[in-house]
């Protein structure tokens, strides 16, 4: 990559983000717990923590559902939740564009407030910079954050092994949807929001139904295609989803049919992904069922002994096709 430039592309969550990091960011921070790749990394100290980090350049920056300050919080406690961790605390660092409104500014962070007090984390640190007008998009915002690994609990890609269960906690594409028609002024149905939700409280409803749950994920950017790709990849194993099983809604099928999108390839802020034991499957999805966030959860395939590394998608017409990681920027400024 040399010789290339940074494109929107490269942030989307697909084959050439995965070339950014092989090739230019991991090479040059490479070490042990960087190296298991998961959302967060389990720090080695005297107590089991979980340490995450993020950014968010959202556009519009308030939607159906949401705002930046929302998926702030909601993204990095979801990250903190994926790898087996109780949230604990967050930093806020604001990097804001001179003319940005206060009034907009304000609404943003009681947002981040009312979110965090939702899901039970303290923001204990940040930092503001302001930037000369044309040097920004109006506000961007990262957000650290640090929790407690449950113990007896291994969360890693590498864990996932044949004959495990796949589960959803719910309807996919919520999320993009919601984005894009605010983007581009697409009418939809009022019941159809962002899905962006803080997950922690389902995490630990489910690592306590499945304690030998193998690894969890959130698909955002790259949505469900790129994690079970990254996931079958890491663990050599194959991953066979059933398209009857998806669950999409009408409202985010028409979206898709008008611009040409895959549900499977769109982002979503409030939804888990669980490889889970067999034996464990049906306790995991009753306990995701049983928790608002995951009324709608179901099992959508299997991982297998055939095609290590490849994700396949059984169709409604009984054929298997090949689900790839999308290649370039589908939606960009989409988290």
């Amino acid at each position: 990559m040399a010789n290339e430039k940074i494109t929107l592309a490269h942030g989307a969550g697909g084959k050439m983000s995965a070339a950014l990091m092989r090739d230019v960011i991991l090479p040059a921070f490479d070490n042990p717990v960087l190296d298991v790749l998961h959302d967060g990394a389990k720090l080695a100290t005297s107590g089991r923590l979980a340490f995450t980090t993020d950014s968010y350049v959202v556009r519009p920056l308030f939607f159906a559902g949401g705002n930046i300050g929302k998926i702030a919080v909601c993204g990095t406690v979801n990250d903190l939740a994926m790898t087996g961790a109780v949230p604990r605390y967050l930093s806020c660092g604001l990097i804001l564009e001179e003319g940005f409104p206060v009034e907009d500014l304000s609404r943003i962070v009681r947002t981040m407030r009312e979110t965090a007090d939702a899901a039970g984390v303290a923001i204990v640190t940040g930092d503001t910079k302001v930037v000369e007008h044309g040097k920004a998009d109006g506000i961007f915002i990262n957000t650290a954050g640090v929790g407690e690994l449950i113990a007896g609990i291994d969360i890693a890609p590498q864990n996932v092994r044949p004959g495990m269960k796949v589960l959803l906690s719910g309807c996919i594409g919520d999320h993009a949807a919601a984005i894009l028609a605010g983007r581009h002024g697409i009418e939809i149905p009022e019941s159809l929001t962002s899905d962006c939700a803080p997950l922690a409280g389902l995490t630990q409803a489910v690592l306590k139904a499945a304690p030998h749950t193998a690894v969890l994920r959130d698909p955002t950017r790259g949505g469900v295609a790129a994690v079970l790709n990254e996931i079958a990849a890491a663990a050599q194993v194959g991953v066979l989803i059933d398209e009857d099983a998806l669950p999409i809604r009408e409202a985010v099928r028409g979206i898709c049919d008008m611009l040409g999108f895959d549900p499977l390839d769109l982002a979503n802020e409030g939804k888990c992904i669980a490889f889970v034991p067999a034996a464990e499957a049906d306790a995991a999805l009753a306990a995701m069922r049983a928790h608002p966030y995951g009324k709608d959860a179901c099992i959508i395939g299997e991982t297998t002994e055939e095609a290590p590394g490849q994700v396949g998608l059984r169709t409604a017409l009984g054929g298997i096709r090949i689900v790839d990681l999308p290649l370039g920027s589908l939606v960009p400024r989409i988290c």
